[in-house]
């Protein structure tokens, strides 16, 4: 009879104790559940494109589905483009692990082997994309002019794209590394 009550109390406490295992497994799971933020009412899809890289390999925005994205309209040869630089650098170096990816579309700043010197330069650790045919890049401009309802006139122009590819915030002009990850982090 001890034994009986022995085994049976075994098996009350680990029945007891794997029931408040799951319950802990399952509470630890929904806390590292990412947080989906509510999509601003204005919010267009990004149009795709297709652009090349400063190697020639061409690039979609579809590569970068699922992650959160800086899309840079900007210049080599402009001011406030590289104002933007230093930030950009950052920005990618704290949160890409956590999905961040951001895109220069370089418009009319010479070869891509040009490109590629200022980006060695200024130390660009994120993708850039340029015209290898012709005025590629003067076509996206133009697409994202369209979807916005609001021509690309002046650069730097910065998209946010969620991670479901839709449009969430635009600037016009030059902002700090602290405004962009304002308004990256909830997507993030």
């Amino acid at each position: 009879m001890k034994y009986l009550i022995f085994f049976a109390s075994i098996a009350i406490f680990t029945s007891c104790d794997q029931s408040t295992a799951k319950t802990s497994k399952k509470i630890t799971k929904a806390s590292q559940k990412r947080v989906v933020t509510a999509r601003p009412e204005n919010a267009v899809k990004a149009p795709d494109f297709t652009l090349a890289d400063l190697n020639g390999n061409w690039v979609t925005l579809d590569d970068y589905k699922g992650k959160v994205v800086l899309l840079n309209f900007w210049g080599t040869w402009c001011g406030p483009c590289r104002r933007e630089i230093p930030d950009f650098i950052s920005l990618i170096d704290k949160y890409q692990n956590s999905g961040l990816e951001i895109i220069g579309v370089t418009l009319t700043s010479g070869s891509p082997e040009n490109i590629q010197r200022f980006s060695d330069y200024m130390g660009i650790n994120y993708v850039l994309l340029t015209d290898i045919e012709g005025q590629e890049t003067q076509s996206v401009t133009m697409q994202y002019g369209m979807a916005t309802g609001e021509q690309i006139n002046g650069i730097p122009t910065t998209f946010i794209i969620d991670r479901d590819g839709y449009i969430v915030k635009k600037y016009i002009g030059p902002r700090s590394e602290n405004i962009f990850y304002k308004d990256i982090q909830p997507y993030l």
